[in-house]
């Protein structure tokens, strides 16, 4: 295992822990400042979207642009659970089934858009209320929405990246989403739930709260060596995010 210490005059640096995986040539790297912060979700409570401009009346999170599928799985587990939802869990249930829910576009395709935003988003005004059609329906039959969402719905705001060297040596990086992850598309965004100091105000810490998600992601082994790391530290040990850093400097002004 290997940190490194926590840097200073960066108002962007981030502190990063190192763990090699038991069973595969694979290092992983860890961003200790997104994990260790209490982001939270905003959807529902003050997310802006992700539009050109604010825009919460709209209720679409960060479903504007559709969800990018990783793979012929992603797609097959979402298609099975698009069959299961009917016309009062689903706004665009019959369309879905007319038209399919996959828009065959890139490697993979994404969720098809209607009216500027993904298919499975329920609008303002919907009997069952506004938000993902596949995420309501999971809480509705008590089962995780890991199992029914898109791959990168049920991950944000966690990104990993896999990196192979030349040797077949994987480094995979778990962190934060964050605009330049999106490129210069990423700029047009009026608003990106990470740049917002209201969304780092959850209970707990990123990594006791989406424990599920980041188990998936690294291994149950990783994760237990993640915990434990972060359980052995000081309160307070971790660099606090820029976005946190950045709103402590302006209130001290």
């Amino acid at each position: 295992m290997a940190s490194t210490p926590r840097p200073s005059g960066d108002p962007d640096a981030h502190e990063w822990v190192s763990f090699e995986d038991p069973d595969e040539e694979r290092t992983w790297l860890l961003d200790v400042t997104f994990l260790a912060s209490n982001w939270r979700c905003l959807y529902g409570c003050g997310c802006q979207g992700v539009l050109s401009e604010r825009a919460p009346e709209r209720a679409e999170g960060c479903c504007s642009y559709g969800a990018h599928f990783s793979g012929p799985e992603d797609i097959a587990r979402v298609e099975a659970a698009a069959a299961e939802l009917d016309e009062t869990e689903w706004q665009f249930a019959a369309r879905g089934r007319a038209q399919g829910v996959v828009a065959r576009r890139g490697a993979h395709g994404t969720t098809r858009l209607v009216d500027g935003s993904c298919i499975f988003l329920n609008r303002p005004g919907f009997p069952a209320g506004p938000g993902c059609a596949l995420h309501q329906a999971a809480l509705k039959r008590r089962r995780s929405p890991m199992r029914l969402k898109p791959d990168v719905c049920w991950q944000l705001p966690l990104r990993r990246e896999d990196l192979e060297t030349t040797g077949g040596h994987i480094t995979s990086v778990v962190a934060g989403w964050d605009r330049r992850h999106w490129g210069e598309a990423g700029q047009d965004f009026a608003w990106w739930c990470t740049d917002a100091p209201e969304a780092f105000s959850g209970a707990r810490p990123v990594y006791l709260e989406m424990r599920e998600e980041l188990t998936e992601l690294v291994g149950a082994a990783v994760y237990r060596r993640l915990v434990a790391h972060l359980a052995s530290r000081p309160k307070g040990a971790a660099l606090a995010h820029p976005t946190v850093r950045r709103a402590t400097r302006a209130r001290e002004r």
